[in-house]
Formats: structure tokens, C-alpha cells, sequence
């Protein structure tokens, strides 16, 4: 690996002194989270699942950014799951257009995900809800239990806040978005039924972060001008995750894309060119899995792009990062270990072209916890 892609373990290294070791702390975050979890399942239990019982019940996944896209990996899985319609609606959509996405005789459980817990959306969000649903109940997953939505309290509100650690202080949301993406799937699809799983999900996130940095760090120093992320199903969101936090990290100094496996021909795929990376999240299931090896293996016949990466659980696959012993894990616990590519790659790019990760927006024009909104009242 090249010195100049090295991260420097000293805690006074002034130019990311946050950002790699909340990728690497994901291992401990995802069990203290689920071991958190599991010692408040009483409480957890005894909110949600009344209201889960109900089949007349909508169930909202919301956030704004990377926040909004947690619900957008697991909006899918949990509808089949919990067989009910779950949607992902992004605070900002609720907040310039409540008419639109409120419905006020549907009983609604709005799950709302904040790092910080304080993005204005997140809390004009909470308020819409409460004003145009007859019947509205609020789940919140933060990291901040300072932050307005961890301060929250009601009968027909339930606070969970995550261990301290996951308040990640860098720019880009990593550890926060694993822990909070692990909560939602763990309360929503039974504390229970994730506790023998999250050893396997915590030690494959591990072995990517031990194995795959010579690889990223090689990609990082190839001087890609677009990087494009490739998924179906929970993968669709992780891929927009992985595009937004790459344009994060390098202050847009890439052109960043997403889609679907089969979307990406019908337009998107113009994108590529000799300057592009192509990344591919394959599937688990045996019939998505089969879509995602067939783009993977068109880009690489096409020989135009500047390099495909597949990451997949498969070895069979040919896959250039192999999640280990999860060939038989369900597509949602995958979403953990494949995102780590995606943030150590932002990690190393930023590097590269020599940003300070933590804060890699010099000018201030983007922060950390989002300024400059205004919230109007409907029908001003």
C-alpha cells in the first residue's frame, strides 16, 4: 500500500483523526448496539409490537441523507418480512410536500433515524406527521441523546438511543448509519431472531476491514473521475449510500452514480467510460444474484469502463472482495459488510487528493448537521 494512503493511528493527526476509526470501530458498534437492544427488548417490545400487530398500521422509515437512505436498504426487505407495505419517505419529501405522503386516516408509525438528531427536516418531519395523521406514533434511532429527536417524549413515542460511540464526529455518517440501519432491522424483524446473527454480521465487517484496504487503496490511487454503484433490491439504497458518500468525502470532486443491476442499461449506463468505476453489490438471492452477474459480466465484455469491482458473498462469483462465511446469510445482513468497500474507498480518495476526511468541504457551504433551511408552515 502506498505511504501516502496511509492512515496514521495518533489521535492528533489533524486530518482524520475521526473518520477512519469510526469505520474501523463497526465490528464493536453493530454487538454494543444489538446488546443495547437486547437489554431494553421489554420496553422496545412492549411499544412496537402492538402496533405491529395491527394490520390497518403504515410504517414510515425516514431520514434525511444517508439517513433516509437506511430506510431505503431496508424498506424492502421488511415489507416482505413483516408482510405489510413498508415505505421509505425522506424527511425533506415529507417536509416540502406533507399533502403528498400523509395520509390522516391511515395510523402511521413514523421510524425516524438522526445522527445528531437535529437536521430541522427531522423535526419538522415529527410535527407534520403528528398534524395531518389522526393516529401517529413515533419510533426514534438516534446517536445523540442531547439532539431534539432524542429529547422527545409522549405516550405515542419511543427513543432509542444508540451507544455514544456511534455519534460519529466526523463529516460522513459510517458507524451511524451501521448502527442505526442494525436497530431498525433488529426491532423491526424481532430482537430475537437478529441475536445469533450478529456475531456473523459483526466478524464479516471485520474481515472486510482487515482484508480489502490493498485493494482500495489501489483503486483510490488510479485517479477514477466517475465511480458508479450497482444494486438490487436492500443493495439499491446501500449503492446510493456508497455514491453519496464517496461525493462526500472526495467534495465532489468525482462524478457519482447509482442504480439497479437491470436499470443501469436504460440510460445510466452512458456513464461509462475509461475514467469510470463500476461497483456491483451481488445479491444472495438466486434470482436477483443472477441480474447483478449478468451486468457485471456485460460491463466486462464491453471493456470500456476503467474497472469493474464485484462484491459479492459467493466465491464462485469471481468477485474482487469475498464476504467471508456469509455465502448462506439473508441479503440484509450483507448490507453491512458490503458498505465497508465503499467507505474505506471515500476514505482513501480523500486522502488522495489531499482533503481532510473529517471535514473534507473546505469552503463550509456543507456541514456536518445541515444549516441554511427554512421550514414554512403549509399553506403559508
Amino acid at each position: 500500500m502506498p505511504d501516502a494512503l496511509l492512515v496514521p493511528e495518533t489521535p492528533d493527526n489533524d486530518a482524520q483523526p475521526f473518520t477512519r476509526r469510526e469505520i474501523a470501530q463497526q465490528p464493536v458498534t453493530l454487538r454494543e448496539t444489538q446488546a443495547l437492544l437486547s437489554a431494553n427488548k421489554a420496553a422496545i417490545e412492549a411499544f412496537v409490537g402492538p402496533l405491529l400487530a395491527r394490520p390497518d398500521l403504515r410504517v414510515i422509515l425516514t431520514g434525511a441523507g444517508t439517513s433516509a437512505f437506511i430506510g431505503e436498504c431496508l424498506a424492502p426487505w421488511l415489507s416482505r418480512e413483516l408482510g405489510r407495505t413498508v415505505e421509505a419517505i425522506a424527511t425533506t419529501d415529507i417536509v416540502s410536500g406533507p399533502t403528498l405522503h400523509l395520509r390522516r386516516e391511515a395510523p402511521t408509525l413514523l421510524v425516524s433515524f438522526g445522527r445528531s438528531g437535529s437536521s430541522p427536516e427531522s423535526i419538522a418531519a415529527a410535527d407534520l406527521v403528528d398534524a395531518h395523521v389522526d393516529e401517529a406514533f413515533h419510533l426514534v434511532i438516534t446517536c445523540n441523546a442531547e439532539g431534539a429527536l432524542g429529547q422527545r417524549s409522549g405516550e405515542n413515542i419511543h427513543v432509542v438511543v444508540l451507544p455514544e460511540a456511534t455519534h460519529d464526529r466526523g463529516f460522513a455518517m459510517t458507524s451511524s448509519f451501521s448502527a442505526m440501519m442494525l436497530a431498525a432491522l433488529s426491532i423491526l424483524g424481532g430482537i430475537d431472531r437478529l441475536v445469533p446473527r450478529i456475531e456473523a454480521i459483526a466478524a464479516a465487517v471485520q474481515g472486510v476491514i482487515s482484508s480489502v484496504e490493498p485493494l482500495i487503496a489501489d483503486l483510490a490511487g488510479r485517479g477514477f473521475k466517475r465511480v458508479v454503484y450497482l444494486g438490487s433490491g436492500p443493495f439499491k439504497g446501500l449503492a446510493r449510500e456508497a455514491a453519496l458518500k464517496l461525493m462526500e468525502l472526495s467534495d465532489g470532486a468525482l462524478v457519482t452514480a447509482f442504480d439497479t443491476a437491470l436499470g443501469f442499461r436504460h440510460g445510466p449506463k452512458t456513464i461509462i467510460n475509461a475514467e469510470t468505476l463500476a461497483v456491483v453489490f451481488v445479491s444472495n438471492d438466486p434470482l436477483t444474484r443472477l441480474y447483478d452477474l449478468d451486468i457485471a459480466q456485460e460491463l466486462r465484455s464491453d471493456g470500456r469502463s476503467g474497472a469493474v469491482v464485484v462484491i459479492s458473498a459467493q466465491p464462485r462469483d469471481n468477485a474482487q472482495v469475498v464476504i467471508a462465511d456469509m455465502a448462506g446469510a439473508v441479503d440484509a445482513d450483507l448490507l453491512f459488510p458490503f458498505i465497508v468497500p465503499a467507505q474505506l474507498f471515500g476514505l482513501h480518495v480523500s486522502l488522495a487528493l489531499g482533503l481532510a476526511p473529517d471535514r473534507p468541504n473546505a469552503s463550509g457551504t456543507v456541514n456536518r448537521v445541515v444549516q441554511g433551511v427554512r421550514i414554512h408552515a403549509p399553506g403559508a
